[in-house]
């Protein structure tokens, strides 16, 4: 009977005498102000999900911005989508054989256009306001300065495959394959989803995002009541099921977002529908749900009670490989500043699609700060140098990993 496989060695947390050097190089004035330079034009080159005109043209100043800091690409692609954000892939090379390491960040926001106008990008008492800074055009700024830390001092780095994308708030359905196909092979993916705080978020919800539609009899509310079958009416039935299924003691809520459906007050509704989001924290919470979806009927059975849609991103519970890279964060961290905090929230990301794959990724990796697609969303200036210098120290760790460790 052969052994059982030894669990990988950890990865090696580089000199703390060099990850001070690179903190301070993040640190300096000029470096500091610069990368604010470069958040700012992002925050103000609007780009909600919905506008193809804005996100082109956030999409050209990406590569107009990693030309500037980091020179012409070793290779680069462009995927052009005809209504939805451009994927952008821009890779350089770096000095370690064989490892590659994919750094994902988008650039739509939930933001319309035209939200500058009232709400500007904002540098004041300590913080940097405006739609999008911090979710994530913070991030996108700081993966292109922690790669230019480490090529600036002259220090080992593997190399990079940036994956910029604009339609992860709508589901990343262009992306998703594009994303799963870059990051085949690299020895791990770091994500500049906001961090929250200085810590990384190593765990995230699945989400299910579906439509329920009540389909009845109409009929007029005072003359022919009883030929009607409300479709209102067994909606709310159904809606009362649904919710009870929600267990938040397991990770699973339940979120009825906008309900739409009738005609006219006297009339019986013959149609209405609902939106629903669902987070579930276990693949076995996604089967129940299904279960009980699969379940759901009108006591009237006239109506009928169809379910589109379906699970948008698979949980992201940390395997072997994620929790082996979290150490390499972690230990970087520690030299820089402090230990890290592992996060485990209710959103969801394109990490999720990274960890369902068995792949080593790490989330959060970006800004600090709060209030992603809220007013009061912003990033916290004094932690920017450090995330870049979190960033790179970790890059440099990855720089001489050769073998991706599975999950």
């Amino acid at each position: 009977m052969s052994a059982p496989a030894s669990a990988p060695a950890p990865l090696p947390v580089p000199d703390g005498d060099v990850l001070s050097r690179i903190a301070s190089w993040c640190r300096e004035p000029d470096h500091r102000n610069s990368y604010l330079a470069d958040l700012r034009r992002l925050v103000e080159q609007e780009s909600p999900s919905d506008d193809k005109p804005l996100l082109d043209a956030t999409a050209d100043l990406l590569q107009e911005l990693l030309s500037e800091r980091l020179g012409d690409p070793s290779r680069t692609v462009r995927h052009r989508d005809p209504e939805l954000g451009d994927v952008i892939e821009a890779e350089y090379d770096g000095t370690a054989d064989g490892a590659t390491v994919t750094v994902v960040g988008h650039y739509d926001t939930v933001w319309p256009a035209g939200t500058t106008a009232e709400w500007p990008f904002t540098l004041a008492d300590g913080t940097v306001s405006g739609p999008g800074a911090f979710d994530m055009k913070a991030g996108l700024a700081q993966g292109m300065w922690a790669l230019r830390a480490l090529r600036e001092l002259g220090l080992p780095r593997p190399t990079v495959r940036f994956v910029f994308n604009g339609d992860e708030e709508t589901g990343s359905v262009v992306s998703r394959p594009l994303i799963e196909r870059a990051t085949d092979g690299a020895v791990a993916t770091l994500v500049l989803e906001p961090g929250g705080e200085w810590g990384i978020k190593a765990g995230r919800k699945g989400v299910g995002i579906f439509t329920l539609t009540a389909t009845g009899l109409e009929a007029h509310a005072g003359l022919d009541p009883a030929k009607g079958a409300s479709a209102i009416h067994a909606l709310a039935d159904v809606i009362r099921d649904l919710v009870a299924a929600a267990a938040p003691e397991r990770g699973t809520t339940v979120n009825i977002g906008r309900i739409s459906g009738g005609t006219a007050r006297n009339v019986i509704a013959g149609e209405a529908t609902c939106l629903v989001d669902v987070r579930v924290s276990t693949q076995e919470e996604i089967e129940r749900v299904d279960r009980v979806l699969a379940g759901l009927a009108a006591a009237d059975p006239r109506v009928t009670i169809t379910v589109a849609g379906g699970w948008n991103r698979p949980p992201m519970q940390p395997g072997p490989g994620g929790r082996r890279l979290f150490a390499l964060a972690d230990g970087v961290a520690t030299h820089i500043r402090a230990p890290l905090a592992e996060l485990f929230v209710g959103g969801g990301s394109d990490a999720n699609f990274v960890a369902a794959l068995g792949r080593p990724v790490l989330c959060g990796m970006g800004a600090t700060g709060d209030g992603a697609h809220a007013r009061h969303e912003h990033v916290l200036v004094a932690d920017l140098p450090d995330r870049v210098a979190l960033t790179a120290g970790t890059l440099l760790g990855l720089a001489g990993e050769q073998g991706a460790a599975r999950e």
